[in-house]
């Protein structure tokens, strides 16, 4: 009798303790990530740093999501940063390649243009090694393809596109403090002139141009991603001496230098990439709302579905409204900032983008003399 009450506590125990485990996280199809047992490690390379309020902050905290659901036993990762100064550049390949060559993560995760070249010597080298590439296109027809490398896009110039139609309809509203509604004039502030810095700027001036055809933008690169007193000083120019209401930074740690010269001259600026509002709410009360590139949420999306072995290497996806990789901030702070007609018209063109019925043009594929025509219709 003794042995038989045993035997039955331990199974009671058995099923207790099962019950109680922590659910793991789902992937997009609703089903859980297998995990046999062994720790998943992902190495986070930045040609930059963390602290940006932006890009790569907004990677960081995917990896940190995915920690926190799955638990450390089952994921950790490991950020680098490796700095985005001139002088820095020269580590950029050697580091990608030692954390390669040390065989200690499953998947390593690197992105932007300047990390393509290092990528595909990497590639090269470690068939073996896994990587995830964002926010550049890795031609896998043109370069090394090993099967080993994910690269994912957004579509930011569908995003953009939002944020043009708001600053424009900003910068003639009578319902806006700081703003002359007799001038049609917006700014935008990139880091480096680039394909995926002139597709924010191409989207953003066709969703100006919907709501407002005679709209002027006044356009701005700062020649980094780092120099926030640069930014500021270009975007200082843009509000004082270029009639500017309203801008859009797209230029990592050197667009907060936009934000802080909304501050100084009484306008407004757009956040990008994370809730840039939310995360300096001093600044706030110029920062309508923020253009978010999903980048955390397709790091954790894509490392869910590599967990469960469905994540298609040697491939390229494209992430759009539709499929959550892009999107505009729309909480209690948005719906302070913006009058109801502006809110109402936005929700329109977003689903008209959503639907096909609006295609946003991109800059991608396009030539330098198609981009400078493009510019040149909003002088």
């Amino acid at each position: 009798m003794k042995k038989i009450l045993s035997l039955l506590l331990v199974v009671v125990m058995i099923f207790s303790m099962t019950a109680c485990a922590q659910k793991p996280a789902e992937t997009p199809d609703g089903e859980t990530p297998a995990v046999d047992g062994k720790q998943y490690k992902a190495a986070l390379l930045l040609n930059g740093t963390l602290g940006d309020k932006s890009f790569f902050d907004s990677a960081n905290s995917g990896l940190q999501k995915l920690k926190d659901e799955l638990g450390a036993d089952k994921f950790d990762f490991k950020v680098e940063q490796m700095g985005a100064t001139p002088a820095d550049e020269p580590k950029w390949e050697p580091t990608l390649l030692e954390y390669c060559d040390g065989g200690e993560y499953d998947v390593i995760i690197i992105g932007t243009w300047q990390m393509i070249d290092a990528l595909e010597k990497a590639s090269e080298q470690f068939p073996d090694q896994k990587f995830i590439f964002f926010d550049e296109t890795y031609n896998f027809d043109e370069r090394v393809n090993n099967k080993n490398i994910y690269n994912v896009l957004y579509k930011q110039n569908e995003v953009s596109f939002l944020v043009g139609a708001a600053a424009a309809m900003m910068t003639t509203s009578e319902e806006l403090e700081n703003v002359d509604p007799a001038t049609k004039n917006i700014g935008f502030l990139g880091g480096m002139e680039n394909p995926i810095i002139n597709d924010f700027l191409v989207g953003y001036i066709q969703g100006a141009k919907e709501v407002e055809p005679d709209v002027k933008v006044a356009i701005a690169y700062v020649g980094d991603f780092y120099d926030s007193a640069k930014g500021k000083e270009l975007a200082l120019a843009q509000y004082q001496s270029g009639g500017v209401d309203v801008g859009y930074n797209v230029a990592g740690a050197a667009g907060l230098g936009q934000i802080e010269a909304a501050v100084d001259a009484k306008k407004y600026a757009f956040g990008v990439d994370s809730d840039q509002a939310a995360l300096m709410p001093e600044k706030a009360h110029v920062i309508p709302t923020s253009a978010l590139k999903n980048v955390g949420n397709s790091i954790y999306r894509a490392i869910l579905l590599d967990l469960e072995g469905k994540l298609e290497y040697g491939k390229v996806e494209s992430l759009g409204f539709a499929e959550g990789g892009v999107e505009l901030v729309k909480d209690a702070h948005y719906e302070e900032m913006l009058p109801e007609e502006i809110r109402t018209k936005l929700d329109e063109l977003e689903q008209k983008i959503i639907s096909g019925d609006i295609v946003v043009d991109t800059a991608l594929g396009k030539s330098t003399e198609e981009i400078q025509a493009i510019k040149d219709s909003v002088k």
